[in-house]
């Protein structure tokens, strides 16, 4: 089974959870690009599993194996394909669920659709496993914005436990502009607070789910257009791919519905004979179309669906009612380890439309 984005470059991801391989073909991208392996590595790592004791403990080193367009490290015009081996699989863990969907998966409706012999252990080509690909496209084309002055960079903003993450970070600051370019390669912080609130989750056999706030800086005002072609439906097409994605907000939208027009309207005005705005209410984006603004977006993620306490579900074989304890290894709250997979789905979808803009 392959997903597909873009419209100027065009991503593939295929493979499953727990299948031979996992991959990503991207074409469209122009010859003569710099790709750095190390750099590429390291973002990678920042998703990989069995990192933390309050992650998921399945290991995977997560090194993806270029297979073409790259020559040399750089790109040669072709189609970058890379492939990533899953090394740690245990299939078992889910044989006593055949035919029984976990509450809060894609399981009873990928069932419905594709019928019950589809394979969805370890989520199959649902599971969060598939944003290690999306992360070898986003790590690439994340190197080809900052080519161009283009820096993205997210943070875990709140984690539904009642805890915030250490970092500071004002999204709505005119400021943002001026943002600390080694701010996108810092790993966000997860605090001590945090860290006890999802080793209690996990002790209790629940999870929790949470924000991540994204931040383009260095655009220019004037990319994208109006309706099907703005730069929110696009963001929103490639963030919605993440699993457990279950929302998307832009600028102060989440505050603009009780504000009155006077306060919530960036405001013009001149500065050194050019124009700015006095706020950023808008996250950078108006009429779908860029402002030169940061642009800023938050995605929210539900709690992790697989949980040790018991759930009510079905038997689909024999249509009986059971109860079900999910075993396996999971993540108490994917927040922590989805900050680069945000950064990734808002690098491809911005380079798909940096390359719209230049032909």
């Amino acid at each position: 089974m392959i997903s597909h984005f873009g419209n100027n470059l065009k991503l593939s991801i295929f493979g499953t959870s727990h299948g031979p391989e996992i991959g990503m073909t991207l074409e469209g991208i122009p010859a003569g690009l710099p790709a750095d392996m190390e750099k590429l590595q390291h973002f990678l790592n920042r998703r990989a599993p069995g990192k933390a004791e309050w992650s998921t403990p399945r290991k995977e080193a997560d090194i993806p194996h270029f297979q073409s367009g790259l020559t040399g490290g750089i790109t040669d015009g072709q189609a970058i394909r890379a492939v990533i081996y899953n090394e740690n699989v245990r299939k078992a863990d889910y044989d006593a669920l055949k035919n029984i969907p976990r509450p809060g998966h894609a399981d009873y409706a990928a069932w419905m659709k594709y019928g019950l012999d589809f394979d969805m252990s370890g989520g199959g080509p649902f599971s969060g496993r598939m944003t290690a690909p999306l992360c070898i496209a986003g790590g690439l084309c994340k190197q080809w914005l900052e080519q161009r002055g283009i820096r993205i960079g997210a943070h875990i903003l709140y984690i539904s436990t009642g805890t915030h993450c250490d970092m500071e970070f004002d999204a709505l600051s005119p400021e943002l502009d001026d943002i600390d370019p080694d701010f996108p390669t810092l790993l966000p912080e997860v605090g001590a607070e945090i860290q006890a609130s999802l080793a209690a989750l996990k002790a209790d056999g629940d999870s929790a789910g949470g924000y991540i706030e994204c931040a383009v800086t260095g655009l220019p005002a004037g990319i994208g257009g109006p309706l099907f072609g703005g730069v929110e439906s696009h963001l929103a097409q490639i963030v919605y791919g993440i699993p457990a994605v279950k929302a998307l907000e832009f600028g102060n939208s989440e505050g603009c519905v009780d504000m009155v027009g006077s306060l919530y309207n960036d405001e013009y005005l001149i500065s050194d004979g050019k124009v700015v705005f006095d706020s950023n209410s808008a996250g950078g984006i108006l009429g779908g179309i860029t402002t030169g603004m940061p642009l800023i977006f938050r995605v929210g993620f539900k709690p992790t669906p697989s949980i040790a306490k018991p759930q009510r579900s079905v038997n689909l074989e024999t249509m009986e009612e059971v109860t079900i304890e999910i075993k396996g290894r999971h993540d108490p709250c994917i927040v922590p380890r989805a900050v680069p997979v945000v950064e990734a789905a808002a690098a491809i979808a911005i380079y798909d439309l940096i390359l719209g803009e230049s032909q």
